[in-house]
């Protein structure tokens, strides 16, 4: 069997690099013909549809270039994950309303008004609206970003005014802040509708838990709520695997985010799982019909 592992060409970076050594040695360990592609190794005109070139039977996205993504689809492969799931997760406004639809728990979220870079927001009365909801401090990201570097904690109007100026024409959400997880929760990785494994995440000096950041993790066995909810966000999303990240919340568990991409690295050092064996198996089965 031969898959492709598509890269972004331009995302230099050991994190990454470290990512795909582990896909595709677990793909060689399951005699599975892994071969990794950048955007541009496969870079040709829409019309010609990969033409002359010998196609996989399979694919998995390490990226998240969705035209690239929707194009291999419609030349008739199956992708891992899907574009239409990458895409959702790649954009925290979506990722709300897809979990929103489906009745799974995430904080309170409003979604900021379109704005155009001639503008940017230049009529702040729907700020007001969100804060006599949310109060401060206030949870700000914009929709798309990673290892936490987008997230901030807006403790007043004033920082409030100032993050969302910043952000010019880019969306945005405004989230109620979980303050009994403030500056920890759990990342779940689930791949093919059950959990591998997950860390217990934590940073003493911010909001944020994530380990780029700083914090620090440890081996944790997600309790059969947090399971169930990684799960079923998984499915909503229609996600092969994920990230999971889980909140606690003083009424059961809370959804963060939803990685479509994860940083799988972090949770092999902790708990000695690697996540990459578990995507490869999943692979087989599905490509099997098992």
């Amino acid at each position: 069997m031969k898959g492709w592992l598509i890269v972004n060409s331009f995302v230099k970076w050991d994190k990454f690099s470290e990512i795909y050594e582990l896909l595709l040695e677990a793909g060689f360990s399951k005699g599975i013909d892994l071969e990794m592609k950048s955007s541009t190794d496969i870079f040709c005109s829409v019309q010609s549809g990969f033409e002359g070139m010998e196609l996989p039977d399979f694919v998995i996205f390490w990226d998240k270039d969705i035209l690239l993504a929707r194009r291999l689809e419609q030349a008739g492969l199956r992708l891992f994950n899907p574009s239409e799931s990458i895409e959702v997760c790649d954009d925290k406004g979506q990722t709300a309303i897809a979990l929103q639809a489906k009745g799974i728990r995430t904080p309170l979220t409003f979604l900021s008004p379109k704005a155009y870079p001639s503008f940017g927001c230049t009529d702040l009365s729907f700020l007001d609206k969100a804060e006599s909801v949310l109060g401060y401090p206030m949870v700000i990201k914009e929709n798309r970003g990673s290892f936490g570097k987008q997230v901030h904690l807006a403790h007043d109007r004033r920082e409030a005014e100032e993050l969302i100026e910043g952000f010019k024409e880019h969306p945005f959400i405004m989230q109620e802040y979980i303050a009994v997880s403030g500056g920890r929760d759990v990342r779940i990785n689930v791949v093919g509708g059950r959990v591998v494994a997950s860390m217990y995440r934590y940073n003493d000096n911010d909001f944020r838990s994530n380990i780029t950041n700083g914090g620090s993790m440890k081996k944790y066995d997600a309790d059969p709520a947090q399971a169930e909810i990684a799960v079923k966000a998984c499915e909503a999303i229609g996600l092969d695997f994920a990230g999971v990240d889980v909140l606690f919340g003083e009424d059961g568990p809370i959804i963060c985010e939803v990685n479509s991409n994860p940083h799988f690295k972090t949770t092999l050092e902790c708990t000695g799982i690697n996540m990459a064996e578990h995507i490869m198996a999943h692979i087989l089965k599905v490509m099997n019909g098992e």
